[in-house]
């Protein structure tokens, strides 16, 4: 786990920085407007920070709809406006100085510094401050040429941009695409030769074909291999946890048992609503795990057992109630209370561990089009935490209560969320964090969040 990585000094010369291995990285997005770099630089600032290496994205045009406040026409971003040239690199100077800020003062290990940066002379001024200041650097350029993809993006991103907020459809994309055109002349794309000591990944035509070049280190190298796994086709992505078991009925943590009464009829629910769904091409996933098992034979079609997708590891603790891992292990009860993200079950796993575990299970799901997981309460924990950009706090007290269907669908620069309930009772699981988390509480006060069962 990277969170919190030693951070090395970088050694002063007065030509420049030498940088060790954990220095911090700058992410540098390359390519015309329109061409997905904000989304590349969401997913992969979402895909970073969940795998805990702090990232943060720095958008060029936020700061500059920040500074401009009202944003008239493409004649801003004309070569012959100076003032508007002027305007835009204080506010590139704004976003690499707050850069600075987040890599060297906060703690933060990646930044995504997200802006065309279309210019050889414009990516040297980056190289150049990356280097006084310690930094790697990795660039990102994504170049397409299909008219389609890009009319499509047009149409989804940026026609939602508060640019265009008081524009009709037409009025918009006509001005976008005049002011793509004032990028066009001086755009100097990542050559082979010209640039072959920079370190960077060109994504072409939405991933048709990538080139990579100088791969410096671990986190470089993850990236490279998110950006090559993920896809722009529309589908949707549907999770849910195993119908009932005769363990959740009684309270009882982990385990491996089978599924109870309600438990088999919501399994035969989920299957009515997903033939409901009439989804093309389906691939189902599950764990290991006998409830997930039962559940995905109701519904008779094919299916892929991960064991990467079992429940979390309890340890000692399998099989237990929360009352009696109060009365047996009152310390270990608090210790989980204080910090359940970090806290590792003796002999068994905590949820950051989990999130490492299911990182190819991420990746396979960002390969894939459409695919229902039937998976545990702290692993769809784990997976919702990825897609909607949820913190390591937050993580382990997300709500995904039994017999509830979750589609994720992706959209622009994030996730639509629909729950389904499909009508079968079923017992809480769910246990909020309680006030006192402090090892000298009272048993009352430890149990007080516990749900209700047998």
């Amino acid at each position: 786990m990277m969170r919190g990585a030693a951070r090395s000094k970088s050694t002063q010369n007065p030509s420049k920085a030498v940088c060790m291995t954990n220095c911090p990285t700058l992410i540098v997005t390359v390519g015309l407007p329109a061409r997905g770099k904000t989304y590349i630089s969401k997913k992969l600032t979402r895909y970073l920070n969940w795998i805990g290496v702090p990232t943060k994205e720095f958008n060029v045009g936020q700061y500059r709809r920040d500074c401009l406040k009202i944003y008239k026409s493409f004649e801003f971003f004309s070569p012959d406006n100076e003032e508007g040239l002027k305007i835009r690199q204080q506010c590139a100077s704004a976003a690499l100085s707050d850069v600075r800020q987040y890599l060297t003062d906060e703690g933060g290990q990646v930044a995504v510094f997200d802006a065309t940066n279309t210019t050889r002379e414009r990516r040297e001024t980056i190289t150049r401050f990356a280097e006084q200041n310690g930094f790697k650097v990795f660039f990102v350029e994504s170049v397409c040429e299909d008219p389609a993809v890009i009319a499509e993006n047009i149409v989804q991103v940026k026609l939602g941009s508060p640019d265009y907020t008081h524009c009709n459809t037409d009025e918009a994309v006509e001005d976008f695409m005049k002011r793509i055109k004032c990028y066009e002349n001086s755009y100097e794309t990542l050559d082979e030769v010209l640039d072959k000591e920079l370190s960077y990944i060109k994504i072409i035509d939405v991933g048709r074909r990538y080139l990579v070049n100088r791969v410096q280190d671990h986190i470089q190298s993850r990236i490279v291999y998110y950006l090559m796994n993920i896809h722009i086709t529309p589908r949707s992505i549907y999770l849910c946890r195993h119908g009932e078991s005769d363990l959740n009925i009684k309270g009882r943590i982990g385990g491996d048992s089978g599924l109870s009464l309600r438990g088999k009829d919501f399994a035969k629910q989920l299957g009515e609503f997903i033939l409901e769904q009439d989804i093309s091409d389906l691939k189902v996933w599950t764990s290991q795990m006998k409830r997930t098992i039962q559940t995905a034979e109701a519904l008779n079609v094919p299916y892929e057992q991960w064991k990467a997708l079992n429940e979390i590891d309890a340890g000692v603790c399998e099989e237990m109630m929360y009352e009696e891992i109060q009365d047996h292990y009152p310390l270990e009860f608090a210790l989980r209370d204080q910090d359940k993200y970090r806290y590792r079950y003796p002999k068994g796993e905590s949820y950051e561990d989990l999130v490492q575990r299911l990182e190819p299970v991420i990746m396979e799901l960002e390969r894939q089009e459409n695919v229902l997981v039937i998976c545990h309460q702290a692993v769809m924990r784990c997976l919702l935490a990825y897609f909607l950009d949820k913190s390591a706090e937050e993580l382990p007290y997300l709500k995904c209560p039994l017999h509830t269907v979750l589609k994720l669908t992706p959209v622009a620069y994030g996730c639509k969320v629909e729950s389904i309930f499909l009508n079968v009772d079923a017992v809480n699981t769910h246990r909020d964090k309680p006030q006192n988390v402090e090892v000298s509480r009272m048993a009352g006060e430890a149990l007080r969040t516990v749900p209700a069962h047998q």
